[in-house]
């Protein structure tokens, strides 16, 4: 196997871990609630807590790329997040496994990026570069909807632990193939922005716990108001830090162009949708139609079969679409899907109110995420290929933290006069599924606004022959 071949084999199995981490849970959530005693409010940090840290720290984990070198930042990522995933598999409690779900994400902060600006290095622009784009891309849809059905099915036959304890061999054979086939890049002399990592971390963070703790506190309540304030702080902060630093780890200048700053926008709004589907679709199949960890993975398969056919075909549809055309269509069939979600009730059958909705949805998300990542790396200078990579998948995480958290706060606010039993649950799951669509709504608008409109698409359109 040559070496462009086996670095693109081992960044697309690192990916794969990692993103199948981020969703191998959400199917095995009612029982991680039963044997580490989570309350309904705090199990969303199960989630959150991986979404966060890995979110957060990844422009700094670009930068740390750029001056130490990718290969060293790549092994030193996988090794800690595979260390981490024992750790949440020996898990005893709820707070064990926020803080090693915290740690794990620390470690995909600094791996993922060093994965697609790996790539980036590795291929030249073209159709070469374009196709390693397009399967990472893939990647990052197929693993989400595996990670669903996986952590079903091992939750129900073995333990949601083996989807952790897995990541074990895994982790130890990349580590052995990085160290024979990656070559170091090119070390740049530079400083960390810590200031600027800490600030967009704890910014985050805090607008994520006061979001979610107003669902059972209150908008009134002193902590949740003083958790909103500091975020909107942090986040200034943050932002004057950028624009002030010589070299900051995001760079602002990623946002001249108006087809990556959609892209960026696009990606937090899609992904918060989606988290929020696998959240609350999970909870909808166990909760009200009573499937077992292991019926509800295999429930995810109308979605999952889709997704993966139509992430395949995406070099295909590239060609004949064009890349932000195709991205649209993925959008609004996604938006098709998620609105049809939302007129679920206690007395929705799986086949009509459910499977079908997630046919649509498994396509729109098949064709939406790789335009969006090659969407947002499109037109970058060689010196900023780690930060646009960073950015990307801090788009990607901190939309779905942020995106949950919200949706949480409508799923607890809607109201319920006059219901009963499973159609008080049921409600509320429709509820999360219409805000989910709106956000869906306003991701299309930017697309359509900031990439798709005459004049302001740029040439990133596969070539005709790949």
């Amino acid at each position: 196997m040559s070496r462009p071949s086996a670095v693109l084999a081992i960044v697309l199995v690192s990916y794969l871990m990692i993103v199948l981490d981020a969703s191998i849970v959400i199917t095995g959530l009612p029982k991680i609630q039963a044997d580490l005693g989570f309350s309904p409010e705090a199990l969303s940090w199960v989630q959150s807590a991986y979404t966060l840290a890995f979110g957060g720290l990844l422009l700094l984990g670009a930068r740390a790329g750029d001056i130490l070198g990718r290969r060293r930042m790549f092994m030193a990522g996988l090794g800690l997040f595979t260390l981490a995933s024992l750790a949440i598999g020996l898990a005893q409690s709820a707070t064990w496994m926020i803080a090693a779900r915290a740690v794990q994400g620390v470690g995909a902060a600094i791996l993922a990026p060093s994965t697609l600006a790996l790539l980036a290095t590795t291929f030249a622009e073209g159709p070469e570069r374009t196709r390693a784009i397009g399967l990472y891309g893939a990647v990052a849809g197929i693993g989400a909807s595996l990670g669903l059905v996986l952590g079903g099915v091992l939750a129900d036959l073995l333990s949601w632990r083996v989807g952790f304890f897995i990541n074990l061999p895994i982790g130890m054979a990349l580590l052995m193939a990085a160290r024979r086939h990656l070559v170091e890049t090119e070390r740049r002399s530079g400083r960390f922005d810590v200031i600027g990592a800490v600030s967009s971390t704890l910014g985050m963070g805090a607008l994520v716990y006061g979001l979610v703790r107003s669902a059972t506190a209150g908008w009134s309540d002193a902590v949740t108001i003083a958790a909103l304030i500091a975020g909107v702080v942090l986040g200034v902060v943050f932002v004057v830090t950028e624009w002030r630093a010589a070299q900051p780890i995001m760079p602002l200048r990623l946002f001249a162009s108006r087809e990556r700053s959609g892209a960026y926008a696009a990606r937090l709004l899609f992904l918060g949708a989606m988290i929020g589907f696998w959240f609350f679709a999970t909870q909808f199949l166990q909760g009200v139609l009573g499937y077992s960890p292991f019926q509800a993975g295999l429930a995810f398969l109308p979605m999952t079969i889709p997704n993966f056919a139509v992430a395949m075909a995406v070099p295909w549809l590239t060609r004949r679409m064009g890349n932000a055309r195709l991205l649209a269509a993925g959008l609004s069939l996604a938006l098709a899907g998620m609105a049809w979600l939302s007129l679920v009730s206690a007395g929705t059958s799986y086949l009509a109110g459910i499977a079908l909705p997630m046919v649509l949805i498994g396509i729109g998300q098949g064709g939406t995420l790789s335009p969006l990542t090659v969407a947002g790396i499109s037109g970058v200078a060689a010196k900023d290929a780690g930060a646009a990579s960073g950015l990307v998948n801090a788009a990607h995480q901190l939309g779905g933290s942020l995106g949950l958290a919200i949706l949480v706060v409508v799923f607890a606010a809607a109201g319920t006069s006059g219901l009963q039993g499973m159609d008080v649950l049921a409600h509320r799951l429709a509820s999360a599924f219409a805000a989910a669509a709106v956000m869906l709504v306003l991701a299309l608008g930017i697309v359509v606004a900031l990439i798709v409109r005459p004049g302001r698409v740029a040439p990133i359109a596969m070539p005709a022959k790949a």
